[in-house]
């Protein structure tokens, strides 16, 4: 199954991002027939939950020359994801961007694996029809253009899972995923990525079996769980008024989430391709962060700031999901957001309840809600006769438009 492509036999050593899963899994192989080019499998952890040391053993059993295992768990986490928790980051009103989140910091280790050992070219395992490839590939262009890309999936005549399936028996690779599995999945500790079988033929509502992090909503405690989660700087610190270290914090957010049915997201998305995709994802700590986050702004921000910050959070997100972290334009951005973020600190306590969320209550230093001119009453800080002129003034030009409109009638 010989590559079309007329790069072959031009690379010495190319560094792979290695799953373990089936399209990775046979690209060892096929790197070395096609390519004749040694390889070097970087396994990049995120909070996939893998077995590793069987990881490792598989790409050197199925011919890679060494394999870096990197613990990307930490950076993933404070580096990006809660980055992402302060910018408001939510692609099209529903997708918390688990998988688009992960790809710069795993491309960005892959890169770094490479010119440390003198690679001259980097791989990866996305499909052509997908967004995946954008986002491994911009992140090679902005920070090592110099080496060259091998996308296998754009170069073989491999069509199918089924044509990788039959590859892999040929070449003795041995790949957990078999004819009956129906979907694909992505995994981290942010979230659970559900695509393809029945979701993509069927709008409606996913089938319970494709749901594998949370708890059926229905099935759900019948009682209200109360947690509290505070915030420094926008960035999430403890939960239920204890400190706890970020990964600690995401977990003990996910198991609170996942037990009580919140975290499911089940969506129509326009992919960077142009293509309209089904998925469902889980993201169960990352809903109630963005839940609670979006509440202590709304308590800490001055109107024109937090209105203006929304329209920056749509496209921050868009940057993200079309792969454009390392860009000048989401570094700027990043800007913005960091100084909104000063006062945004406090505790916002939700109530879960099968599949649902609600506030409960909402404290901040920095709050802007004053109870003296919130209220109806007259007061020292706020003579309810001065809206008047404010409104006459801000009337003004609606005034003259109107009265100008009429006589043109008259005269008509």
């Amino acid at each position: 199954m010989k590559s079309s492509g007329s790069r072959c036999g031009t690379v010495k050593r190319t560094v792979l991002a290695y799953s373990g899963g089936l399209d990775t899994s046979i690209i060892i192989p096929w790197l070395r027939e096609n390519y004749g080019c040694e390889v070097i499998a970087m396994v990049g952890d995120v909070g996939q939950g893998d077995d590793y040391t069987a990881v490792r053993h598989k790409a050197l059993a199925t011919g890679a020359k060494k394999v870096f295992v990197e613990d990307l768990r930490e950076e993933f986490v404070t580096g990006y994801l809660w980055k992402a928790v302060q910018a408001g980051a939510i692609y099209e009103g529903k997708y918390l961007l688990g998988t688009s989140l992960a790809r710069p910091v795993l491309a960005k280790r892959q890169v770094e694996v490479a010119l440390a050992c003198g690679a001259d070219a980097v791989a990866h395992g996305c499909t052509g029809k997908g967004n995946d490839q954008v986002r491994f590939e911009l992140t090679y262009k902005a920070l090592a253009p110099e080496l060259r890309v091998i996308a296998p999936w754009r170069e073989w005549s491999i069509k199918s899972r089924e044509d990788a399936l039959e590859y892999a028996r040929k070449h003795h690779v041995p790949v957990p995923v078999t004819k009956k599995e129906l979907y694909s999945r992505d995994q981290n500790i942010w979230h659970l990525s559900h695509e393809g079988g029945p979701l993509e033929t069927e709008l409606g509502e996913p089938p319970e079996g494709a749901w594998k992090l949370t708890k059926n909503p229905r099935k759900a405690p019948d009682r209200e769980e109360r947690v509290k989660i505070g915030f420094d700087s926008g960035v999430p610190l403890s939960v239920d008024g204890k400190k706890l270290k970020p990964l600690v914090l995401l977990a003990t957010l996910n198991e609170i989430a996942s037990a009580n049915g919140v975290g499911r997201t089940d969506l129509v998305e326009n992919r960077f391709v142009g293509i309209k995709s089904h998925g469902a994802y889980e993201t169960p700590a990352g809903t109630l962060l963005h839940a609670a986050h979006h509440e202590l702004e709304a308590l800490c921000l001055d109107r024109e700031t937090f209105h203006y910050k929304q329209h920056v959070a749509l496209k921050y997100a868009e940057l993200v999901y079309f792969g454009q972290w390392f860009t000048p334009l989401r570094e700027a951005l990043e800007g913005f957001i960091q100084v909104t973020q000063r006062r945004v600190a406090g505790s916002i306590t939700l109530g879960l309840y099968r599949g649902n969320i609600r506030v409960l209550d909402r404290q901040s230093p920095y709050s802007l809600y004053d109870t003296s001119i919130a209220g109806f009453t007259m007061g020292a800080d706020y003579d309810q006769r001065d809206a008047e002129g404010f409104i006459n003034i801000l009337g003004l030009p609606l005034k003259m438009e109107a009265m100008k409109k009429q006589k043109a009638e008259t005269r008509n």
